[in-house]
């Protein structure tokens, strides 16, 4: 009787470790983050991944913003899509309409039963992500401005007081002038061309980038970015660029990796970039808010959010929306969400996490980190809350286009941006046509 039961158990044992653990539920969570910021997004995919066992979030790098967004559109067509999309606002009016690929956020965190305020994030940033009826649609994620970073050591070099950043754009005309005179190659230059010096711009000088509330208002908006001070600014930066005091290094974010070498001494960039600079820059740097035309009544502003979030992809099981919804929460909590904007540079996207990052100390330590903050939470106007326009890539690659005509000297910058504008019309008609209901 007792070698059986001893059998008996024996059996049992065998049978309780052989048995396979419950295989964890694996989210596919696709993003355009390179270098530093690849290496904060696998550390927060890390990070969820040891907190609890049910869930792993694999990241992939799936290359630029734009690369990513046609990755995943893509994907869904062919019926393998990931579990979460990272796509910059530019395509925020894009995934708004594609209503059956994609899973409103708001959705997914009422259903898994996870508590979820959307008053809790900073209401710049949710508010761009969220429909006329007020649901979520996706969850703010690397949300950022256009701010300005020079090298305080090529200051000092050229003579300049490197502790007052130029406020004018008149200024930044005087100090690159001054840093070329220095020896400077590359006194200044800027990235996402479009973004900092047309879109930030407008909402900067309180103007108009588009009617209907740039968009935000209705889908039949209309380009307007070729009006007397775009132009003006465009021909200023056409002077600058004829007298080598303006270098232009590319589209997109091509520009951002001249700032941190030492090549190009001042850059409009995303706040995002503070991430790398702190890495990479071997010189001493300062962070100040946007130039702008004094003469210009009302400015500056306020600018307008960057950067991404993420959407929930249709056509998955619910077991994975419940592993998105926990990932989602996690990321969210103002200690992650401290972290990651005291890393980074993004902006912290909720309240809590602003108010947590101002507690510890941080932005005293670091003066210019919260310029970033600053810029976005002042007041909006109708002209200043954001841009939400339909084939807005396609828009930004006809600006891409047509200025550099003017950086090239084949247009003027009036002939460029009623080009531009002309040629962007027929995309929004294009997509207001596509997406009647």
């Amino acid at each position: 009787m007792k070698l059986k039961s001893l059998v008996s158990w024996s059996l049992i044992a065998c049978a309780a470790f052989s048995a396979p653990a419950q295989a964890q539920v694996e989210i596919q969570w696709w993003h355009a983050m390179g270098g530093a910021l690849g290496e904060w997004v696998n550390d927060l995919a890390k990070g969820f991944n040891e907190s609890q066992k049910e869930y792993k979030v694999t990241p992939t790098f799936k290359g630029s913003y734009p690369e990513t967004l046609t990755a995943g559109i893509a994907a869904f067509r062919a019926g393998n899509q990931p579990d979460i999309l990272q796509v910059f606002e530019v395509g925020t009016a894009t995934m708004m309409a594609s209503k059956g690929a994609i899973v409103p956020v708001g959705k997914v965190m009422k259903d898994s039963g996870l508590k979820f305020d959307p008053a809790g994030y900073v209401p710049a940033v949710a508010g761009y992500y969220t429909a006329p009826n007020g649901q979520m649609l996706s969850m703010p994620f690397n949300s950022s401005t256009t701010i300005f970073y020079y090298n305080k050591d090529a200051f000092k070099a050229a003579g300049l007081d490197p502790n007052k950043p130029p406020v004018t754009w008149a200024e930044v005309a005087l100090a690159a002038a001054k840093l070329k005179a220095a020896g400077q190659k590359c006194p200044f230059t800027t990235s996402w061309i479009s973004w900092t010096q047309l879109e930030s711009f407008s909402a900067w000088h309180n103007i108009e980038f588009a009617t209907k509330g740039n968009g935000m208002n209705g889908s039949d908006s209309r380009l307007t970015f070729n009006g007397p001070l775009h132009v003006r600014h465009i021909q200023d930066l056409e002077n600058m660029a004829k007298q080598g005091l303006f270098v232009y290094k590319g589209r997109d974010n091509k520009a951002d990796v001249t700032f941190p070498s030492g090549e190009c001494a001042m850059i409009t960039a995303s706040a995002g970039l503070l991430g790398a600079i702190k890495k990479n820059a071997k010189f001493d740097f300062g962070v100040a808010p946007l130039p702008y035309y004094q003469d210009v009544a009302g400015a500056p502003q306020n600018t307008v959010i960057g950067g991404a979030s993420l959407w929930v992809m249709a056509g998955k099981p619910a077991d994975h929306y419940k592993g998105v919804a926990s990932f989602f929460n996690y990321l969210s909590s103002p200690d992650v969400q401290s972290a990651s904007h005291k890393r980074t540079g993004y902006l912290p996207i909720t309240t809590a996490a602003f108010k947590l990052t101002e507690q510890s100390g941080f932005y005293k330590e670091n003066p210019g980190a919260d310029v970033a903050v600053n810029q976005m939470i002042r007041k909006t106007t109708d002209k200043s809350r954001g841009i939400r326009l339909g084939n807005f890539l396609q828009i930004r690659t006809i600006i891409d286009e047509e200025l550099e005509q003017v950086w090239g000297g084949k247009k003027s910058a009036k002939e460029a941006l009623d080009e531009a504008v002309k040629r962007g019309n027929e995309q929004l008609a294009r997509f207001q046509a596509a997406n009647k209901s």
